[in-house]
């Protein structure tokens, strides 16, 4: 029988956005949710924030000093410890080709600024429900193969 899941924490929403205004903003959207949120201000600090802290999503805004978004989600997707947080694109940025990049980079979705905040929440929720059912089918898979091959002792 699989594993039950961990004890449940909240879900929890990184910010990676340079802009305090936007930032202020994304934060004020996601106040009154069950998630805990936390904001990094450029890539360098994104990706420290993402390997200590351990989000369940980041929502990432491409334009950043230090590293771009584009660079942080590279970074986390060639991580193992990182590469199954969900990542969302967000930017001013509307161009066809910075939305294929992205999808190449094995970003989770993409969302254009000005952020409507029903979009938004719809748009994490999905996220985190994505993941759940990634970690409860890797779950499955473990207990499928333990029963195949044995357990281990």
């Amino acid at each position: 029988m699989p594993q039950p899941a961990p004890a449940a924490r909240m879900p929890r929403v990184l910010i990676a956005e340079d802009d305090p205004q936007s930032a202020e903003l994304l934060e004020a959207y996601l106040g009154g949710t069950d998630y805990e949120v936390q904001v990094a201000a450029d890539g360098d600090e994104t990706l420290r924030k993402v390997r200590q802290w351990q989000p369940d999503v980041v929502l990432l805004d491409i334009m950043m000093p230090k590293l771009s978004g584009f660079e942080v989600c590279k970074q986390l997707r060639a991580d193992r410890a990182t590469r199954g947080t969900a990542v969302i694109m967000v930017t001013a940025l509307d161009q066809i080709s910075d939305m294929e990049r992205a999808a190449d980079l094995g970003t989770d979705d993409f969302i254009t600024k000005p952020i409507n905040k029903n979009e938004l929440l719809l748009r994490v929720r999905a996220a985190l429900k994505s993941r759940e059912h990634k970690d409860e089918m890797g779950r499955t898979l473990r207990y499928i193969d333990e029963v195949e091959h044995g357990a281990p002792g």
